[in-house]
């Protein structure tokens, strides 16, 4: 799967620029609160533990401030708030914290989601953590990687083999229990599995450390922009049968179509719940 092709723009300029402002004010939002004492934590689910912050839905509300001001006929999907409906036929789906967990952990690995969708899916997006300073941004003509380091190129590995590769998923349950005897299946013929680092692993595969990550229960707005950033470093990301996964549910990252196609021979049998 080659990246998704943007619709004729006619300034990708102003698309780019607003992404960035996105993202500097998201982190504003998420550094004041993060490893601060007495975070107020909220609880999103019936069952088990979804958390909501404070920093979650300013940063959100940050984020959407800037596109009123500068893209305000532009739709929003977003985690916290309701979606935005619009008039040009582009998207931005937005998750002001992916890793929220891990935010209120104190680890520096949750991290600013930002893509750019048309109705075909995702052809821009950036990965952004604040508090290490890097901000993966794939599409648009652009896979880079900023960071305290500098400007550096985004770019998958090529390793050739399930056998050499480095696999990572956020939870060691993944999902189902099916879904979970499918991702056993591939981590028992990779190299080595490490578990958590939400959307940090993504974008590890872009940056040419990682080579896969299998996840499943997404929401569109968990993958729009790693698929977006993986994409353009030269990787792959589909659902588990090879399809788009760009409205969520199962996937699987890889950073080449090999290991991509040894990693789906095992997943894509595994049925739906």
């Amino acid at each position: 799967m080659t990246q998704h092709e943007p619709p004729e723009l006619s300034d990708t300029t102003d698309l780019v620029a607003t992404a960035h402002a996105m993202a500097d004010a998201a982190r504003a939002a998420t550094l004041i609160h993060f490893r601060s004492a007495g975070l107020a934590t909220d609880n999103k689910a019936e069952a088990g533990f979804d958390p909501v912050t404070l920093a979650d839905r300013e940063a959100e509300a940050a984020m959407r401030k800037v596109l009123a001001t500068r893209r305000p006929d532009d739709a929003i999907l977003g985690e916290e708030e309701a979606a935005k409906p619009g008039t040009t036929g582009l998207t931005w789906i937005i998750d002001p914290i992916d890793g929220t967990r891990g935010f209120i952990s104190g680890t520096p690995t949750w991290g600013v989601l930002i893509a750019l969708a048309d109705g075909s899916g995702p052809f821009y997006g950036m990965i952004d953590q604040p508090y290490i300073g890097e901000r993966f941004e794939g599409g648009l003509g652009r896979a880079t990687l900023t960071g305290p380091h500098g400007v550096s190129t985004l770019a998958t590995r090529n390793t050739g083999r399930l056998a050499d590769a480095t696999l990572f998923t956020t939870f060691p349950e993944v999902g189902t229990a099916r879904e979970r005897a499918g991702f056993e299946a591939v981590r028992d013929r990779v190299k080595l599995t490490r578990y958590g680092m939400d959307c940090y692993a993504y974008a590890l595969v872009a940056a040419g450390q990682v080579d896969l990550v299998i996840e499943a229960g997404l929401q569109s707005y968990d993958i729009a922009a790693p698929i977006a950033v993986i994409e353009a470093a030269g990787g792959m990301v589909t659902d588990w049968k090879g399809g788009p996964v760009h409205r969520g549910g199962r996937a699987l990252a890889a950073a080449n179509a090999t290991l991509h196609a040894e990693a789906l021979a095992l997943l894509r049998d595994v049925p739906d719940d």
